[in-house]
């Protein structure tokens, strides 16, 4: 039963040789034992959950309350699949710090290598690290972006950012599957202890800030320096989360003339510009609230997610069908484990026994 938060500090230090190597070998077998049985894209659907991917850190013996279990564990799964990328169809890149900025070369390399479309895998990779870092400003700065693919194209994110003041870490994931569109709730999950509110701007209920944001692209920056001028000199509500003292119009010059000779279509393009960072979209949100009266959202993104649901009806109802699916997935797994018949009938016989508790 999962019962309590578990709260992620900040740890210092590496993990020791010893343990990094084992882990680094038993994530191997993991991710071949998971392909082998199911398929590369099952892999990406498993990493996306936040908790089977917590579980998976723990199974590889990491500091289960720690924020370096993300990052040791991406690594432990870069390093353990190295030299069987081909066989097992599924790719691993980034990772963190400097290395993350590599990400988009190491894609490319890939695909080059393999024929592989690289344009719609180098966006998304880079798509997902600017919504984290800009478009969602809930006071968690990205240092570690890890993306995974398979030979069809599919792919998973998982990065993480560090809260300078509380030093805990969130978590965001992404599936490729689940996102419809890049810059309105495009996350699988988002997982932390702690909800913090903050700017918003890929909430759904942005959508009307969205457009404004875009239109307000369209005017000269010159407009643009004037009407946040008269925003900065207005008095903003104490619970805003934007406060004015902090909006440094004349700094924003460059990325307004960017954001002109651009012209970008919708909110999307005007995300993925170079230089269009956090600051110029808090100034740009502010403006439009100014002129159009619209609103962004201050909703954390942060989402808490339960397996199965609860036989209570808390969160919500138990979904048959997922229960299903999880059990059958298990099944399929022992059956393809090499044990004796009876180990294996033993295994399966507890299954059924388990499934027939449920219906009960």
């Amino acid at each position: 039963m999962r019962t309590g938060i578990a709260h992620l500090p900040l740890h210092g230090g590496k993990a020791p040789s010893w343990l990094f190597k084992r882990m680094r070998s038993l994530a191997k077998e993991i991710v071949l034992f998971i392909v082998d049985v199911h398929s590369s894209e099952e892999m990406l659907l498993r990493l996306s959950d936040p908790f089977w991917f917590q579980a998976f850190g723990c199974a590889l013996g990491f500091d289960w309350h720690s924020s370096g279990l993300t990052t040791t564990v991406c690594g432990a799964l870069k390093e353990g699949v190295k030299g069987m990328e081909k066989e097992l169809g599924f790719y691993i890149t980034g990772g963190k710090g400097k290395t993350s900025r590599k990400t988009p070369h190491e894609i490319k390399q890939i695909c080059d290598e393999r024929s592989i479309d690289e344009i719609a895998l180098t966006y998304a990779s880079r798509m997902a690290a600017k919504v984290d870092s800009a478009a969602v400003q809930d006071g968690y700065q990205i240092y570690h972006h890890s993306f995974f693919f398979t030979e069809k194209g599919s792919w998973a994110v998982i990065q993480q950012g560090m809260n300078e003041r509380t030093r805990y870490a969130r978590r965001y994931h992404w599936l490729s599957e689940g996102v419809k569109d890049f810059v309105c709730e495009p996350h699988w999950a988002v997982c932390c202890d702690q909800r913090n509110g903050g700017l918003n701007l890929v909430a759904l209920e942005s959508e009307e800030t969205r457009k404004a944001i875009t239109e307000l692209s369209h005017e000269t920056p010159e407009w643009l320096m004037r009407e946040g001028k008269k925003m900065t000199e207005l008095y903003l509500q104490a619970d805003h989360p934007i406060p004015g003292e902090k909006i440094r119009m004349e700094r924003l010059g460059k990325a307004f003339i960017q954001m002109y000779d651009h012209a970008p279509k919708n909110f999307e393009e005007l995300l993925g510009i170079q230089g269009v960072g956090p600051k110029t979209l808090h100034a740009l949100s502010l403006i439009s609230e100014l002129i159009y009266g619209v609103q962004s959202s201050l909703k954390d993104p942060t989402r808490f997610s339960f397996a199965h649901g609860g036989k209570d009806g808390h969160p919500y109802p138990v979904d048959r069908e997922v229960y299903d699916q999880t059990i059958e997935i298990l099944g399929r797994a022992v059956e393809k484990a090499r044990v004796g018949d009876r180990e294996k009938m033993e295994a399966i016989r507890r299954l059924r026994s388990f499934t027939e508790k449920i219906e009960a």
